[in-house]
């Protein structure tokens, strides 16, 4: 006797869900974006289901679904103008519907040939859109995670005695480079794998907020001098607090000049890499040994689904393959994609790279690129709408990221225009600081997002500062 429901309900069931979530994206626009957070009232609500005993499938969907509308900053929202959660595309939601009835098992190709080589054809496509040679690369959990991969692919280019001595058998530190107004996800990196968080160098960003290379140069030459040993230069195709591209040409020179891997995080910049237009923005990015690039940020697919996209196909293998009796024989011969566990640091996994290829498949290329350019273009309204408002625009970028500021206000300010746009409902945007100082922040990557959401927000933040000026 299984556990599952019988066929007409389980249909019912997936019938439900497909209709709630259509009806979410038919009335969302009419829906408040931020959640008031009550903690005590959302446990006291989740006494309502039975745990123990279960209960009627159509209530629990109906629960649930009530729950996550009313508790959840709905970055389905076309006026979501926060961080780089878009609105997942229709083609995305179905390909994870797809993904979660098959559940194909990625660890090895022999359990999933379909899944795997449309997952290589994704990598290598996405690779080849960057500029890489001979792309290759894998689906992870996001940017995260396919930084850390770009990390150990590093230590292991430039100090291959790390796969069986680990560090001790260096005769210094690792040490590698990013800007202080990266991600700084390279510290948790680095603290887990091991480095230590003090092997990250934060180079500080010019006045342009970026990279500032002459500090980089400097930097690298006192560590070598004291003894450490540099090994990775980071550069940010798209910052995520200003969306500023490091100059990455020169950084790759210094970095080829200095023998050490250079690594682009465009984890949601790297989506312009689809527009003929918005190429050449990211200019030197084909000459990055790794390349992180986030489906889940401006390519619109539901979370999550990060990309490690590299040059270097047989490091993937030297830090990762393992061998072992319980996993099928390895996969061979030409035009085979490789088994995906010896290429990744995770195992079992689902097929994280189908909704971006159904995404692709159904809307193609210039589709993309089409809602891109669509999104600059929202993006410059926006830029410009502000600035004849007499709004100082503090950061410098071709890309859909607006930071405001009125310079002669301190951060209590600009925290509280953000707040009270938020709390209006009319919009969602952040506070930030760039180089310690403040600013008010908004990006504009949503496929939902119109001219006239634009013109409510600069009307909203109007609104917002005329409240708190004298």
């Amino acid at each position: 006797m299984s556990i599952d429901l019988d066929p007409d309900a389980q249909s019912a069931l997936l019938h439900q869900a497909v209709e709630v979530v259509l009806g979410h994206a038919r009335h969302v626009r009419d829906l408040p974006i931020a959640p008031a957070d009550d903690p005590a009232a959302l446990r006291a609500s989740l006494h309502a289901f039975d745990l123990e005993h279960g209960a009627d499938p159509a209530s629990v969907v109906s629960l649930t679904a009530g729950l996550l509308e009313s508790c959840t900053v709905l970055t389905t929202h076309p006026r979501y103008f926060g961080l780089f959660n878009p609105s997942p595309l229709t083609a995305g939601i179905a390909a994870d519907i797809l993904t979660a009835g098959f559940n194909p098992q990625l660890a090895v190709r022999s359990h999933a040939p379909g899944a795997v080589e449309i997952e290589a054809l994704v990598i290598r496509t996405m690779g080849e859109w960057t500029g890489l040679p001979s792309p290759a690369g894998s689906f992870t959990t996001g940017g995260a995670e396919a930084n850390a991969t770009a990390v150990a692919l590093a230590l292991q280019a430039r100090f291959p005695e790390v796969a069986t001595g680990g560090l001790r058998a260096l005769p210094g530190r690792p040490v590698f480079y990013a800007s202080s107004e990266s991600h700084l996800a390279w510290l948790k990196i680095a603290h887990q794998c091991g480095l230590g968080r003090d092997s990250v160098r934060l180079v500080p960003a010019d006045a342009s907020l970026r990279l500032d290379l002459d500090d980089l140069r400097g930097q690298i030459a006192r560590d070598r001098a004291a003894g450490e040993c540099p090994f990775l230069v980071v550069a940010t195709a798209g910052t995520t607090s200003a969306g500023v591209v490091d100059p990455l040409p020169e950084a790759a020179d210094l970095a080829e000049e200095h023998g050490l891997w250079f690594h682009v995080d465009a984890a949601w910049a790297g989506a312009a890499v689809l527009s003929d237009v918005l190429r050449p923005h990211l200019a030197g990015i084909d000459r990055a040994d790794s390349v992180t690039v986030d489906a889940h940020k401006w390519l619109s697919v539901p979370m999550g689904a990060g990309m490690l996209l590299t040059r270097h196909g047989g490091l993937l293998h030297d830090v990762f393959d393992v061998a072992t009796s319980y996993m099928p024989a390895t996969s061979t011969g030409a035009n085979v994609a490789t088994d995906p566990y010896t290429t990744t640091m995770q195992w079992s996994r689902r097929a994280a790279g189908l909704k971006l290829f159904l995404a692709l498949a159904v809307h193609g290329r210039r589709g993309y690129a089409r809602q891109l350019e669509h999104d600059v273009a929202l993006a410059d309204d926006l830029r410009e709408a502000l600035r004849q408002d007499g709004w100082h625009v503090a950061n410098d970028t071709p890309l859909p990221v607006v930071c405001i500021s009125e310079p002669e206000h301190d951060e209590t300010f600009h925290r509280a225009v953000a707040e009270s746009v938020i709390a209006s409902g009319v919009a969602w945007v952040s506070f930030v600081l760039l180089a310690g100082r403040p600013a008010v922040r908004a990006c504009v990557i949503s496929h939902r997002s119109t001219a006239d959401d634009v013109a409510a927000l600069a009307a909203e933040l109007r609104r917002a500062r005329a409240d708190r000026s004298p």
